[in-house]
């Protein structure tokens, strides 16, 4: 089973496989990123024009169930194209994106740092199974750990297609990780604090190839409520560019 099933155009169902870790009824942001890539994709296409920076502002929790996508090209040049998405369902936006693309052009590339070096087969996978999203995804961690707080580096792959009978194109992939910086690098205690992140923004100077994406993440949390976290990616062949998170950060309330 995949993470959405086509209803009709722009219209999908989301499946289990799409469940964040702060409630079953509502979606983890990833999946909900890489179907709005996979709807920009569609939205005004144009040869040698390639996605460089993805914005998403998240309005409230996006509900496990029907939803529609909408995309719009609010600004269309040679050169440079703005588009624009939302996410709502039953009348109510949850989540609004804005895109941007850039020409291809035979410039000269700088260098760059090469990829964390992949951890080996012959070791163990972290699989989560107490959520959706986490059962869908597949990660290996490089330094840190999903059981402790901190920095952490780690790659990830999806275990399920985004939309059913479609595959899965890299940058979707990355867009489908892209928001787990906050959930791999926590600086705080699952247990105790809510950090759930307001925004999302992909910046990439490269498209992505491949199956697997690696995350260099760290969270950093202020004083006032607030938090930050910085995530360097990579695919196999090097860096291709970075995500950035606005954290809520606040106590749980006691049951």
């Amino acid at each position: 089973m995949a993470m959405y099933v086509p209803l009709s155009e722009g219209r999908y169902r989301a499946t289990e496989h799409t469940q964040g870790p702060w409630d079953p009824r509502t979606q983890h942001l990833g999946p909900v990123t890489a179907l709005i890539a996979h709807e920009l994709a569609r939205t005004a296409p144009r040869p040698g024009l390639d996605l460089a920076r993805l914005a998403v502002d998240v309005f409230g929790p996006v509900p496990v169930g029907e939803l529609e996508v909408r995309t719009e090209v609010v600004r269309d040049g040679k050169r440079v194209q703005c588009l624009a998405a939302s996410v709502s369902s039953g009348g109510r936006e949850h989540v609004r994106a804005t895109a941007w693309r850039i020409r291809e052009a035979g410039t000269p590339g700088t260098s760059s740092p090469p990829p964390p070096l992949p951890p080996s087969e012959s070791e163990p996978s972290w699989l989560t199974t107490g959520f959706g999203y986490g059962r869908a995804t597949e990660w290996r961690f490089t330094r840190g750990s999903a059981a402790e707080t901190g920095p952490a580096t780690a790659w990830g792959r999806s275990r399920v297609p985004l939309v059913s009978d479609e595959e899965t194109t890299p940058l979707e992939r990355l867009a489908m990780f892209a928001d787990s910086g906050n959930g791999i690098s926590y600086a705080l205690d699952f247990d105790t604090h809510l950090f759930v992140n307001v925004d999302l923004v992909i910046s990439l100077f490269r498209a992505p190839e491949g199956e697997w994406i690696c995350m260099d993440a760290e969270t950093v949390v202020g004083p006032s409520g607030r938090g930050l976290v910085r995530s360097t990616l990579y695919d196999s062949a090097g860096e291709v560019g970075s995500a950035s998170q606005t954290l809520f950060v606040a106590p749980r309330e006691a049951s």
